[in-house]
């Protein structure tokens, strides 16, 4: 069940029925055991300050069997038909263990925007690309807004301190400079500036024939942004209790592209396919911009009361939330407090994704994570009630990592 966030009260309805999976099982060595448990229905609303969980509950029977015989065999090549990042080619360990050993050299690297110090103020820098996103652009022929993701992937990120964009600078890379093409490209990243209030400074163009394939190219692109020292969003005053809010994301944004090319290779089915459960073609879903929330973000910042912000890029919630938490606090998220956008149910039954890897892989629907204080939360759900721009996701609780509830 999905919901968003608003003052109003509603009559929470729970609906369970026991479902008993069919499945052939091999009966020798079998233990059947009859258990009542419970099924969780969940509906959060803003009471009294405070995001307020209820739970409605009913009984129902489960049996649990014990299989031996073939069904092992079963569960293996289920596993091995399953997708994961890391079968992509992209190993998100392998990128966490390369930040830590820079960490060493150069302390102080870790969060989603560098802090430079300028007098009063931190000067906050952040550069990013689009990944494999690019090789969609190619295939559908879809130009002109992949320069917005361009600039949300750094914007989005140093806006986390609290930081307003001051410039842009890009890079654009190519066999042959196709002008026509490039200057679709550039479009893309002018609108993206102007979204973000923040100046495109500058820029390179590089021509390197027999380097990048015929009529592919690459971007990349950084941004410097500003703020006080004493406004500056580091997450240290984070506690036990505060309030998890979501920005919905676009879709995929410019995030585990490599993964979502691996599942289209397998559907069998094409960019100009309708995308399952959708209204537009898989093409279009996937190369929705990636929503860029600057201007949100620092309206929502100078009301109070917002004590850290996470990007939610490539890592998912798993990874990016706790970025954001001084040592020894952690994430409890609802589950079912948001709208899935329909794209990443596609992603995960043709992919036969896990839970798991889902989450560690890309936003599901939320782009951005605020943790605020109780009073600010409802101040930010009231204000937000009726437009499902945000959503209450959770809390911060004791102990390190992303739990699910």
């Amino acid at each position: 069940m999905s919901t968003s966030y608003g003052a109003s009260k509603e009559i929470l309805q729970c609906i369970t029925t026991a479902v008993i999976p069919r499945r052939e099982l091999c009966v020798k060595d079998s233990n059947v055991s009859m258990l009542n448990s419970s099924r969780l229905s969940q509906k959060f609303l803003v009471s009294s300050g405070v995001c307020t969980k209820f739970h409605c509950r009913s009984r129902k029977t489960t049996i649990v069997l014990s299989m031996s015989c073939s069904s092992r065999d079963e569960k293996a090549e289920d596993n091995a038909d399953r997708l994961t990042y890391k079968d992509a080619g992209v190993d998100i360990d392998a990128g966490s263990d390369l930040v830590r050993r820079i960490a060493k050299m150069a302390p102080g690297i870790g969060g989603f925007g560098g802090l430079y110090p300028l007098g009063d103020s931190y000067l906050v820098a952040g550069t990013d690309g689009v990944g494999t996103k690019l090789k969609l652009a190619f295939e559908t022929g879809i130009h002109e807004t992949i320069g917005i993701d361009l600039v949300a992937m750094s914007v989005n990120d140093i806006v986390t301190s609290g930081a307003k964009p001051l410039f842009f600078l890009d890079y654009f890379a190519t066999s042959h400079l196709d002008v026509d093409l490039a200057e679709k490209v550039i479009k893309g990243i002018v609108d993206g500036c102007q979204q973000s209030d923040c100046t495109l400074l500058g820029g390179e163009t590089a021509e390197m024939p027999d380097f990048y394939a015929h009529g592919e190219y690459d971007i990349s692109g950084f941004a410097v942004g500003i703020v006080k020292k004493d406004s500056v969003i580091d997450g240290k005053n984070i506690t036990v209790g505060d309030i998890l809010i979501g920005l919905p994301s676009s879709g995929v944004h410019s995030n585990g592209f490599s993964l979502v090319r691996r599942v289209l290779n397998r559907s069998g089915l094409s960019l100009k396919d309708q995308l399952p459960g959708g209204l537009v073609t898989l093409g279009e879903a996937l190369m929705v911009p990636t929503v860029i929330y600057v201007k949100q973000v620092l309206d929502l910042v100078s009301k109070g009361g917002i004590k850290g912000i996470a990007h939610i890029t490539g890592g998912g919630f798993t990874d990016n939330i706790p970025r954001v938490f001084p040592r020894g606090l952690g994430a409890a998220i609802y589950k079912d407090s948001w709208v899935v956008p329909p794209v990443f149910n596609w992603i995960q039954e043709a992919g036969r994704i896990d839970d798991a890897e889902m989450r560690r892989t890309f936003n599901m629907g939320i782009g951005m994570v605020l943790v605020v204080d109780k009073e600010a939360a409802t101040r930010i759900l009231e204000d937000g009630q009726g437009t499902n721009s945000m959503y209450c996701l959770g809390e911060v609780v004791s102990g390190e990592g992303v739990s699910y509830h």
